[in-house]
């Protein structure tokens, strides 16, 4: 163990009653860098997760999925990121994920452009 880092992290709220809220998270490292490093990463990371779940529940309402029983939730997640990325590869349609989801399910030429893009 070479580092034991402490976030502090203030979160705003700017259209609530609530002002702000302030938050503190542990973490040890094995790594010898500095403050700034750990910081960076940190938000990269946050970044990365914040979008790519934002997009889940937006182009697939993956928060309004009612799955619990067994592995289902999981599997279904798995399916979800695998169609995200289809989608995402998917260049010629000008349009959002949900938007290109949907053509998808009206449309069996575009499904077929979609799904052999990879294959």
């Amino acid at each position: 163990m070479r580092n034991i880092i402490r976030i502090e992290s203030i979160r705003e709220f700017k259209n609530s009653d609530k002002q702000k809220e302030i938050s503190t998270r542990y973490y040890i490292s094995s790594l010898k860098n500095d403050a700034s490093y750990f910081q960076s990463a940190m938000r990269s990371h946050w970044a990365v997760e914040n979008k790519l779940h934002w997009t889940l529940d937006v182009g697939f309402s993956e928060e309004a999925s009612r799955k619990r029983a067994g592995n289902a939730s999981q599997n279904y997640s798995v399916l979800l990121k695998i169609a995200l990325n289809l989608l995402k590869n998917e260049k010629t349609e000008k349009q959002g994920i949900k938007g290109k989801r949907l053509k998808a399910g009206w449309n069996n030429k575009y499904l077929l452009k979609v799904y052999l893009k990879k294959v």
